[in-house]
């Protein structure tokens, strides 16, 4: 069913803010019905933010934390409240599957929550009694953050920088991606009304947006989800003003599969699947090329292909029975598809995987059937580079030595998996450069917000989720009081 398409605005100092120019967002499903509108912002009004962020800050770094942690409990229920809306929303926004929508909103929730709970441990004074004296040490809001957030998992992307930012001081501009700029509008909208004005503020728009956010003087910390090539103009665009930065950026996330894996524990299997084709692959800590020991490996691929055959249903994100829906947008089809195609021009073998449910859909909409790619060369382009979409290359590899070289050559370093007896993974995993690596599951059916999330090497800077997520929205302020206030070996 066609709906009106509905129209978000930008909030700026509070107000709610329109535009004459807007960016229509298209239904993934359906791509000749606009679900809505997003604003395009200008340079200027993108000062406007920064401006309005910079002047609440001055009395929000002040605020009591109990205050803002009632503030940010408030839009967490109001947020439960509207889940329905708002996954629904997302679902025809993006193109995932229903149920997947919701399970955005339930990390993003128990992100929020868990960053309410232990914000106070994040900054709370340390006072040190010792021989010299007492030092304080103060854990300090930063200042203005600009927020750039991608088009994979807005709402969850958004929510994991905007909860330990304003719960610890620090005041916000979030610029969302034009792929998916409205449900996390509306979500956004929830929060910032539970906030003085000027505390979150939220712009869309081009170019110019983000170079402003990027490169404006009053802004003090830059929070980043996106691609490694973006980043780097990020970095130099910051360099000038030196700002703090977390960066989590692209991946080649890998699975091992040792020799002691089970290839008949079908619900490993199923987790497997699903680390490749969650929300159409479409995720960057997705497990996106599988290594699998060469004694088990023809095995391995034969249950893994009925494993996948049973859980990967395509069509209709509005389906019930539907677990993967369209890739979001025409670019990415297009990525995809060539990766695919080369692959196999170069001698690789192409297996479809899944069910179709709603055939009728799959030339209208952005459509991929999940494929296996068997026989591709260890430095093909589908092997080396971040597909981003619901395609998997499975290679065999003789040993340990072979498959962790294999591993650690890539310039990417997100997550990875090992899978296999548990002793035996974990002493791979000690050997794996990553900035998180699972065990007998990937993606998200591995992440604990509890516990710091980044990349190594090209894959980030800095590390979100946990304490140590939490306290990356803050400054060290260290303050001496030493017992005797001149040194001995100074003379008179």
């Amino acid at each position: 069913m066609v709906r009106e398409p509905i129209k978000v605005s930008s909030i700026i100092n509070g107000k709610k803010i329109d535009t004459e120019r807007t960016l229509p967002r298209e239904n993934p499903t359906h791509p000749d019905e606009v679900v809505g509108y997003a604003p395009i912002n200008t340079r200027e009004e993108t000062i406007q933010a920064i401006d309005a962020a910079y002047n609440a800050f001055k009395e929000w770094a002040w605020s009591d934390v109990d205050d803002r942690i009632a503030r940010m409990k408030r839009a967490i229920e109001k947020i439960k409240d509207s889940t329905d809306e708002i996954a629904e929303l997302l679902s025809r926004e993006h193109g995932k599957a229903l149920y997947d929508s919701k399970g955005e909103i339930a990390i993003s929730l128990m992100w929020m929550e868990f960053a309410c709970d232990h914000v106070k441990e994040a900054v709370t004074p340390e006072i040190k009694e010792h021989e010299n004296g007492r030092t304080i040490i103060t854990f300090d809001p930063i200042g203005v953050v600009s927020a750039i957030t991608p088009w994979n998992y807005p709402i969850s992307l958004s929510t994991i920088k905007i909860a330990p930012a304003l719960l610890t001081g620090n005041t916000m501009v979030l610029k969302p991606s034009p792929f998916a700029p409205l449900a996390v509008s509306r979500v956004c909208e929830i929060i910032a009304d539970e906030f003085p004005p000027g505390v979150l503020n939220l712009v869309h728009g081009e170019a110019e947006v983000g170079v402003e956010l990027t490169s404006n003087e009053k802004v003090a910390k830059i929070a980043f989800t996106g691609g490694t090539r973006t980043a780097k103009s990020i970095m130099k665009a910051a360099s000038e003003t030196i700002k703090k930065m977390t960066l989590e950026l692209g991946g080649n996330d890998a699975a091992i599969v040792l020799d002691s894996f089970d290839v008949n524990d079908e619900r490993a299997l199923r987790r497997m699947v699903i680390s490749n084709f969650l929300t159409a692959g479409q995720i960057c800590m997705i497990a996106k090329r599988v290594y699998v020991h060469r004694s088990i490996y023809d095995k391995f691929v034969e249950k893994y292909i009925e494993a996948a055959n049973k859980w990967i249903r395509l069509g209709d994100p509005f389906n019930p029975d539907v677990t993967v829906g369209p890739v979001n947008n025409k670019n990415q089809v297009q990525y995809v598809r060539s990766l695919v195609e080369k692959a196999e021009k170069d001698g690789a073998k192409v297996i479809p995987l899944g069910q179709i449910l709603n055939p009728e859909l799959m030339e209208e909409g952005y459509f991929l059937q999940p494929t296996l790619v068997l026989e591709a060369d260890f430095h093909a382009d589908i092997v080396v580079e971040e597909q981003f979409g619901p395609t998997v290359p499975i290679l065999p590899f003789d040993d340990e030595e072979q498959v962790i070289e294999l591993h650690n050559e890539s310039i990417y370093g997100l997550t990875s998996s090992v899978w296999g007896e548990e002793e035996h993974a974990i002493k791979v995993a000690r050997r794996i450069e990553a900035g998180t690596t699972m065990i007998n599951t990937a993606a998200v059916q591995g992440l604990d917000v509890r516990f710091p999330f980044g990349g190594v090497k090209q894959s980030g800077v800095g590390r979100e989720y946990g304490v140590e997520g939490i306290k990356s929205y803050t400054e060290t302020h260290v303050i001496n009081i030493p017992k005797s206030l001149e040194l001995p070996y100074i003379p008179e």
